[in-house]
C-alpha cells in the first residue's frame, strides 16, 4: 500500500517520507556559534525507512511499460528504460550514496524562510579559497561529490597546498534536502543572493562562485549583483550569446552572414539544441517553464521520473544509453551515479518542485546577464554550445580565464571531474591574492 504522507517537516528538510536531523554538535563544526534562531545551523543527516526503498524497488517492477519508439528522436528509448529498470529494482544500492553523503559534513539553515541545505567541506590548508558551487537540473548535489576532495585537499590530487578550497555545496531551493518553496519568487537571481547570504552566514568575507546548467544562470545573476563579498565566478556554461545572435536564433531568422567559423558553429548547436527534433532541451524547458505542476506523473511513477530526467540532451543521451544497454563507459559516470541522483529525487519528492525554476525564471538561459565581477569560463566540447572567446570577452569584460577543454559535456563535474577540478584551479588562480587570504577565516 502506497504511503501518501508527504508533510514537510522541520526542523528537518522538505522530503517525500522520513528524513532525520542529528543533534546539533554531533558531527557538525563546533566552532559555529549562531546568535539567531532563524539563523541558525543544524547538522544534518541522510536515513531513509527501508520501507520506502521496499516501496520504490515495488513500484518499478510494477511499471506499465508502452511499445517502443518509432523514431530514434522521439524519446528515451525503450531499450535504455528498461535497462535502468532492470539494474534499478534488482542491484542497485541506494545505501552507497547515502554513506557517503552521511560521511561529509552537512547542514540546513534557513534563509529568507525557506530551509537550505548544503554540504560544508573545509580544507586543512592555510589560505584556502571559499568556493560556493551550484548544481543545475535534472541534477542535484549528487554531481560534485567526486570534486570534493580534490578541491579541499588538492595535495592528495596533483596539486599544491595553493589550490585549496573550502567548498560549500548547497542544494538550491526546491531540489534535494532543500524545503520546498510554498510561494512564488525563487528565480535565479533570488538564489544567488541567498548564496551570498549563506557563504557570509559561514564567516567568508571573500568567496567565489561557480556554476554550469541553472548554477551557471545562478552565478551569472550573482556576478550582475556584484556583493563586495564576491571575488568573481566561473562557469561552464557561458551565458554569452550576443542580443542580435539571440533575436534571429528566436525567431528563427538569419544569422549575420559573414560570422567567423566558431560563432557559426556556436549559432549551429544553439539553433539544434532548441529546436524540435534530435534535441530535447526545447520540450523540456517549455513543459516546465509553462505548467510544471501538471507533471504529476514524475511525482507518482519512479520510471517516469527516470525517462524524465534523462532526455536532457541529446548526446548525453546517447551517452546514458550506451552506458546502460551496452555497459559503454561515460567518462566517470557510472550507472550507479546516474540512478544515485535520480533516487535522491525520487525519495525527496522533488521532481515537480525543482521544475518550478524553469517557471520562475523570466530571463534566457543562454544570453548575456551584464556580469560585473571577474569570470573564468571553460567550455566543453559535448556541451548544449561552445560559447566562442570572442562572446565570452564580450558577455564578461572582466574576462580572467578561458579555455576549451578536450573532452567532457554538460555535467562536466560528475564526468570529468579532474579536467573539472584543473580548470577550477586554473580559473580562480589570479584572484588568490593577499586580499582574500586576509579576509578568509
Amino acid at each position: 500500500m502506497k504511503n501518501t504522507n508527504r508533510i514537510e517537516t522541520k526542523p528537518g528538510p522538505a522530503s517525500r517520507r522520513g528524513l532525520s536531523t542529528i543533534p546539533a554538535g554531533a558531527g557538525g563544526r563546533s566552532e559555529t556559534v549562531i546568535e539567531e534562531e532563524s539563523e541558525a545551523i543544524r547538522p544534518f543527516r541522510v536515513n531513509f525507512p527501508e520501507a520506502e526503498l521496499t516501496e520504490l524497488r515495488r513500484r518499478i517492477k510494477a511499471t506499465q511499460w508502452p511499445e517502443r519508439e518509432t523514431d530514434a528522436t522521439q524519446g528515451v528509448p525503450l531499450a535504455t528504460i528498461q535497462a535502468l529498470a532492470r539494474y534499478w529494482g534488482t542491484d542497485y544500492d541506494w545505501r552507497k550514496v547515502e554513506a557517503r553523503l552521511n560521511a561529509l559534513p552537512q547542514f540546513i539553515t534557513e534563509i529568507d524562510g525557506l530551509d537550505i541545505h548544503f554540504i560544508h567541506v573545509r580544507s586543512k590548508h592555510e589560505n584556502a579559497l571559499p568556493l560556493i558551487v551550484t548544481h543545475g537540473w535534472p541534477g542535484s548535489i549528487i554531481e560534485q561529490m567526486k570534486i570534493i576532495d580534490p578541491l579541499t585537499n588538492p595535495t592528495a590530487h596533483g596539486g599544491s597546498a595553493t589550490d585549496a578550497f573550502h567548498l560549500v555545496i548547497p542544494s538550491m531551493p526546491g531540489y534535494g534536502f532543500s524545503g520546498k518553496p510554498a510561494t512564488t519568487g525563487w528565480d535565479p537571481a533570488h538564489i544567488g543572493r541567498a548564496w551570498t547570504v549563506l557563504m557570509k552566514r559561514l564567516g567568508y568575507g571573500k568567496f567565489v562562485a561557480q556554476g554550469g546548467d541553472w548554477g551557471a544562470i545562478v552565478v551569472d545573476q550573482m556576478g550582475v549583483q556584484a556583493p563586495p563579498e564576491l571575488l568573481g565566478i566561473h562557469t561552464n556554461l557561458a551565458g554569452a550569446v550576443p542580443p542580435a545572435i539571440d533575436g534571429a536564433l528566436s525567431s528563427g531568422g538569419p544569422v549575420p552572414a559573414d560570422l567567423p567559423d566558431d560563432e557559426r558553429r556556436a549559432c549551429e548547436q544553439i539553433s539544434f539544441a532548441f529546436k524540435k527534433g534530435p534535441s530535447p532541451i526545447m520540450a523540456f524547458a517549455y513543459q516546465m517553464g509553462l505548467r510544471p505542476q501538471t507533471l504529476y506523473g514524475i511525482a507518482d511513477s519512479p520510471i517516469g521520473l527516470a525517462a524524465y530526467l534523462l532526455d536532457h540532451d541529446a548526446r548525453s543521451l546517447a551517452h546514458i544509453s550506451e552506458l546502460f544497454v551496452d555497459g559503454r563507459p561515460f567518462g566517470d559516470l557510472t550507472r550507479d551515479d546516474i540512478l544515485d541522483n535520480i533516487t535522491l529525487t525520487w525519495l525527496t519528492n522533488t521532481g515537480v518542485s525543482s521544475a518550478r525554476l524553469y517557471w520562475e525564471n523570466k530571463g534566457g538561459f543562454l544570453t548575456v546577464k551584464g556580469v560585473k565581477v571577474p569570470a573564468a569560463v571553460s567550455v566543453f566540447p559535448e556541451e548544449i554550445y561552445e560559447a566562442p572567446r570572442s562572446w565570452a570577452e564580450r558577455a564578461y569584460p572582466k574576462l580572467i580565464h578561458y579555455n576549451r577543454v578536450e573532452k567532457g559535456g554538460h555535467f562536466a563535474a560528475w564526468e570529468q571531474p579532474a579536467l573539472f577540478v584543473s580548470e577550477l584551479r586554473a580559473g580562480f588562480k589570479s584572484l588568490r591574492g593577499d586580499q582574500a587570504r586576509a579576509l578568509n577565516r
